[in-house]
């Protein structure tokens, strides 16, 4: 059984390949719209504040949030912001269905759900130094060559690996460092 994120994440996909929106803006607002999340107790527990009718709340609950109120707040959010209209509907659809708690797994989800269908791969590239612009292309195209993926490159720093670099796709790693060198030289020699 799929789950709530996986669920909501496919069927935004579709939206986001059907409309051929531009897939790094709509990720974008959806991120900008949970760190608004996580930053605000008060957007949340507004959001999150199930509409109970009145006679059935019990009386240490919050006051019910009227759903157009919600959608109010979202708008302006969406207005200020900058967000596109699909975004916009995908969060007042998780409002309204109380699913906004789901809202970040839903982003992860949802890069995972278009870079399987756009066929890319994501890399995490560590290495021991700060690599220039010139550098990192070549690594990109590298990593392009040997998955044959399109890739999107994320770059961090390890002074440990003492020079070289670590890249992480998926669940295969590829340790060019001299510090993975250096490892291998010493179980060649124990063993």
């Amino acid at each position: 059984m799929a789950s709530v994120a996986s669920i909501y994440a496919r069927a935004f996909a579709d939206v986001v390949l059907d409309q051929h929106l531009d897939a790094g803006r709509a990720i974008g607002g959806l991120r900008r719209i949970s760190g608004l999340l996580a930053e605000s107790t008060e957007l949340r527990r507004v959001w999150e504040n199930p509409a109970v009718p009145a006679e059935q709340r019990r009386v240490w609950e919050n006051p019910a949030v009227p759903a157009e109120q919600k959608r109010r707040l979202l708008d302006a959010i969406v207005q200020r912001e900058g967000i596109e209209k699909p975004v916009r509907n995908l969060v007042a659809v998780l409002i309204d269905h109380h699913r906004i708690p789901f809202l970040e797994r839903i982003v992860v989800q949802l890069e995972k759900e278009l870079d399987a269908r756009m066929g890319l791969a994501e890399a995490h590239i560590t290495s021991a130094r700060e690599l220039g612009d010139a550098e990192k292309r070549g690594l990109e195209a590298q990593i392009e060559k040997v998955t044959g993926k399109k890739v999107r490159a994320r770059f961090g720093l390890d002074a440990s690996l003492l020079g070289g670099a670590v890249v992480r796709v998926g669940s295969t790693i590829y340790d060019g460092s001299v510090k993975g060198q250096l490892e291998k030289i010493k179980e060649a020699i124990s063993s």
